[in-house]
């Protein structure tokens, strides 16, 4: 019979600070004995793999434990092949008050950097959490997300750049599709007819039969939309002007459609990531978490149920919960600000789409205006209700039930529900 092979636990550490650049990395390292290296990484994956092999091979007792300043890029996705490395994101702010602390001369540079990361870790390692990457399936939804929301982005600035452009010279279509202007229709129309004056000049029947092809079917709006058209009075004819700023918007009209379809093309991958995925059940169960929203939370949450200790864990890292500050008699309560901004407007959005959806939620942000609350904080309070609420079934994989939770509310004899019951 064989004996199994009995792997003995490590009895000591390596602390590596990582102070990381785009090319070049600068790395302190302090030893099990106390010593302290310095070197330089190149950011290529042929050097790290051979770095983390050296240390290994020159350490092969010891737990090496990395300090880093950052939870993703091109340095984080490599040394995540490695298993066996503990890595440690460190807060940017921690990071520097850190410093300061050691340095109050404001002295700074990288290798003193990478050694004060390394410091940190070793003085702070049993309040430090060594970071676990979600599952692939959640780190696909978070991707397709973040990359997602930065298409978006990028249509909305070329939408500003739009907006500003028809104002010298073509300011109609602004009028008439306002918030719609970066949609299919306004924008060929504008592909077509990049001016006033060329778009007065079409015959009604050509007119109707381009919006009929690009989605306007009723005929009426389409008179009204010709009507509008053909009545409003030319800014400028200014040929100089007009066929100019005619070839930009048509360029700028290229690029918002080319967008429009990678979004659209992002939009189905998104779905279909989130129809596998095991936690959306829970978080499509919530009222008023739609399509745009169940992935950023799935995202948010991750899928690690060890992440967070409690709910309000999970409150203070989105940015939900506020920074209470007091000495003897003085206290202040404000908006938290070192957060991670997209989750906290993730659940900030939530919480209001769900007054609409839950009759509680609704109830709830009513008691909180009528104590004085302006919009956005009655809004965040409710974000933190729901978070309490949403960690509850993220950790125990339950799916939300509305009446479920009414009935808890008039068993508890809850102030909520006498704004329920005069909603």
């Amino acid at each position: 019979m064989k004996q199994k092979k009995i792997i003995s636990p490590k009895t000591e550490t390596l602390f590596v600070g990582i102070d990381w650049a785009d090319q070049e990395h600068a790395l302190c390292i302090i030893t099990p004995e106390g010593t302290t290296k310095q070197l330089t990484l190149k950011q290529d994956a042929d050097a790290i793999q051979q770095w983390v092999s050296d240390i290994q091979q020159q350490f092969p007792d010891c737990e090496i434990r990395i300090a880093i300043e950052q939870s993703k890029g091109a340095l984080v996705h490599a040394l995540l092949n490695f298993g066996d490395l503990n890595l440690y994101p460190i807060n940017p702010k921690q990071a520097s008050n850190f410093r300061t602390a050691l340095s109050p001369s404001g002295k700074k540079d990288d290798p003193g950097d990478a050694e004060m990361l390394a410091l940190f870790l070793q003085c702070h390692l049993e309040k430090l959490r060594p970071w676990k990457p979600n599952d692939q399936e959640t780190r696909q939804i978070a991707n397709l997300s973040e990359l997602r929301r930065k298409l978006d982005d990028d249509r909305k600035s070329l939408a500003q750049k739009l907006n500003s452009i028809l104002k010298t010279y073509f300011p109609v279509m602004q009028k008439l599709f306002k918030e719609k202007l970066a949609t299919e229709l306004p924008l060929k129309m504008l592909r077509r007819w990049s001016d006033h004056a060329t778009m007065k000049q079409v015959k009604p029947e050509t007119f109707k039969k381009f919006l009929s092809e690009h989605g306007m079917k009723n005929e009426q709006k389409q008179t009204e939309l010709f009507k509008a058209i053909r009545s409003t009075t030319l800014l400028t004819n200014d040929k100089a002007i007009t066929e100019t700023n005619g070839m930009y918007v048509v360029a700028i009209v290229n690029q918002i459609l080319e967008l429009n379809k990678s979004i659209a093309a992002f939009d189905e991958q998104i779905a279909e990531a989130i129809s596998k995925h095991p936690d959306e059940k829970i978080f499509r169960s919530l009222p008023g978490a739609g399509d745009a929203l169940v992935p950023r939370m799935i995202a948010g949450m991750g899928s690690d149920r060890d992440r967070y200790a409690n709910a309000a864990e999970v409150s203070s890292h989105t940015g939900i919960a506020p920074v209470t500050r007091s000495s003897g008699k003085f206290r202040s309560v404000k908006k938290r600000s070192a957060c991670n901004k997209f989750l906290r407007q993730t659940f900030h959005e939530f919480a209001a789409h769900s007054r609409q959806w839950s009759d509680w939620a609704g109830a709830y942000y009513r008691m909180q205006k009528s104590k004085g609350m302006k919009h956005h904080a009655a809004v965040r309070a409710l974000a933190y209700k729901w978070i309490r609420i949403i960690f509850y079934l993220w950790k125990n994989h339950k799916t939300y039930d509305e009446q479920h939770y009414l009935n808890q509310l008039k068993s508890k004899n809850s102030p909520i529900i006498q704004f329920l019951e005069t909603s």
